[in-house]
């Protein structure tokens, strides 16, 4: 496996930053183990950093540390995805009818930038940018809510299905929605009407969830045709 070398002063961050964006973007595919050794040698690194950064996707849930069989992407089961997306949906829910309550303008006016970058990455098709932007959207929107507790609960949930957040928006249609919603959660907290948020946050955390249950199932039943 060829990867391109973090460029940065800060390496074992951008080692982090680079091992992380592999797993959310399905180029480490959950299951898979993560070899030091292969790692260090592609980034042209030592493996302390590499080990680092493993450390730190366990924590946050990206990865799981097994006995006898070392760092392992994570790999969910159909129903622990399920539970998963339905937490989070409450979560942003409740995320967006705070911060539709507290947001200033500052946080309005980065919302709408942010807005506008991920529209552009949008019109390129360029999905790796776009997703990177829709989760700071999405971080900010959590921001907004001015509730610690909830920000730790979200990231620490949300760590989970990363992935498949990002795999949602490979269907074009189903992309396009998607996008057309994050217009109408900006309208909504400019208007400050944080019952249409917490309304609009479920629902857009749900369509996800039925696009990633119908992937699933469907790759479930083409490896058993298969086999």
């Amino acid at each position: 496996m060829f990867i391109e070398q973090p460029n940065s002063q800060n390496l074992p961050e951008a080692i982090f930053q680079k091992l992380r964006s592999l797993l959310v973007e399905g180029k480490i595919a959950p299951g898979s183990k993560l070899n030091e050794r292969e790692l260090a040698e592609s980034l042209h690194v030592s493996r302390t950093p590499i080990r680092e950064a493993i450390r730190r996707l366990a924590a946050e849930g990206l990865v799981e540390l097994i006995t006898n069989r070392g760092a392992i992407a994570l790999q969910l089961s159909l129903e622990d995805v399920v539970h998963t997306f339905d937490v989070i949906a409450q979560l942003e829910g409740f995320s967006g009818e705070l911060a539709a309550n507290n947001i200033c303008d500052a946080a309005l006016s980065e919302l709408e930038a942010l807005q506008y970058e991920m529209m552009a990455s949008y019109a390129r098709r360029d999905l790796s940018s776009y997703y990177k932007l829709n989760l700071r959207i999405h971080h900010l929107i959590n921001q907004a809510a001015n509730n610690p507790i909830l920000s730790r609960l979200f990231s620490q949930v949300n760590a989970r299905i990363e992935a498949l957040r990002f795999r949602s928006n490979q269907d074009g249609v189903k992309w396009e929605k998607a996008v057309e919603e994050h217009q109408e959660m900006l309208d909504a907290l400019k208007t400050h009407d944080s019952a249409r948020m917490r309304k609009i946050m479920i629902q857009h955390v749900q369509n996800k969830r039925d696009v990633v249950v119908q992937l699933l199932t469907s790759e479930t039943l083409s490896e058993t045709t298969s086999s």
